[in-house]
């Protein structure tokens, strides 16, 4: 059974154009060509990368961070309380108010002291500064130098001026070292981003980074063993040349640098637009939709390779929209910060207990003990 399935998956109408099979992809003649096995090799690089990017957070993004001086919010603990932290570990970090009028009574405290609770419990939670400074550091490094490795690999490949010469010869079309090299490396580092995204911050987007990462994955692997490898490098290139821009302002932000923050964002949304709601869809896309099929009829490779593009454009939409509401605020005023994120919530009532009482020790009030004794 197995290997009836095996021999469907990989049967030559499903993945290439009539009249070839994948006999004619074989190396011969000096000339070689992509083959499936060599994404093997992907996995082992993903954990490759996993222990350089641990080695780089400790070893260059933390000395970095206390250059740039990033500095943490000071987080009041929660106190230990067996029957919130029951609640908050199986039912919800966001109690409703009768699930907090009734914690109050099963606790013994007051409404006012359980809304502070979890505010501060769901607080501890989050991810320090220092983390989001090193992960942003670490993608930063890697977005810029893929982003210069790939304009190397097609700057000077005449598909780059020349759409059309993406599908001359297709799919009969010799594999480059270079073209080897990077799609070995942006795959690893994708299968990396998944592997580590259970641990990495997490955001609003969270459900959408997952879909956006195995539809890259899915994409990369097909573009290679499919030889749509041409395509591919174009692609890859195009979402690299602003996402380092992204991760640079996030760590600015992070260091508090807020003015050079906004100024490179605005710079990434330009060029987020424009590569991905212009140059993708009207250049790229139509590249991959309608000039193959001046070569050959349609087949269920060409729908499926451009079925999960729609999923990237669908994505880059949805992205779009924060990042323009995010333009919006930095227009009229209001600071920028990522839409994405989930933001810190603040305790009002410590503030008016500081105002009325003086200084919190955790949450308590300090008392003054410099009082005047009297005789």
């Amino acid at each position: 059974m197995f290997q009836t399935l095996y021999n469907y998956f990989w049967w030559d109408r499903l993945w290439l154009p009539v009249n070839l099979t994948w006999s004619d992809l074989e190396d011969k003649d000096g000339r070689v060509y992509a083959k499936a096995s060599d994404l093997y090799i992907t996995i082992p690089l993903a954990f490759l990368f996993l222990v350089v990017r641990h080695l780089f957070e400790i070893y260059v993004a933390t000395p970095l961070a206390g250059l740039l001086n990033v500095k943490e919010k000071i987080r009041l603990k929660a106190t230990p309380n067996p029957v919130l932290e029951k609640f908050y570990a199986s039912s919800s970090k966001h109690p409703k108010q009768g699930d907090i009028e009734m914690l109050s009574k099963k606790s013994g405290c007051m409404v006012r002291q359980v809304e502070r609770w979890f505010r501060r419990r769901r607080n501890q939670d989050r991810p320090s500064l220092l983390k989001k400074f090193r992960e942003a550091s670490w993608r930063f490094t890697f977005y810029l130098i893929a982003f210069i490795a790939g304009m190397a690999v097609i700057v000077d490949k005449p598909w780059f001026y020349d759409l059309k010469e993406v599908w001359k010869g297709y799919p009969i079309q010799t594999t480059l070292p270079s073209q080897y090299w990077y799609y070995m490396i942006e795959l690893s580092f994708y299968w990396s981003l998944l592997f580590s995204i259970a641990s990495d911050v997490k955001r609003k987007d969270f459900k959408e980074q997952i879909i956006h990462h195995v539809a890259t994955i899915i994409l990369i692997s097909f573009s290679w063993f499919a030889n749509y490898i041409r395509a591919g490098t174009l692609i890859m290139a195009l979402h690299d040349s602003a996402d380092y821009l992204l991760e640079s302002a996030k760590m600015f932000n992070y260091a508090g640098w807020k003015n050079t923050c906004n100024n490179i964002f605005i710079v990434f949304a330009a060029i987020f637009i424009v590569t991905r709601l212009i140059i993708l869809p009207f250049w790229i896309m139509h590249c991959t939709v309608v000039y193959p099929l001046d070569l050959y009829p349609p087949f269920f490779g060409y729908y499926f390779f451009n079925f999960m593009m729609v999923v990237l454009q669908s994505l880059h939409i949805f992205w779009a929209y924060l990042i323009i509401r995010m333009a919006h605020k930095f227009i009229t005023g209001k600071v920028v910060e990522d839409e994405r994120s989930d933001r810190e919530e603040t305790d009002n009532t410590e503030e008016e207990e500081v105002t009325k009482n003086g200084p919190l020790s955790n949450g308590h009030p300090v008392l003054n003990n410099n009082h005047r004794k009297t005789d």
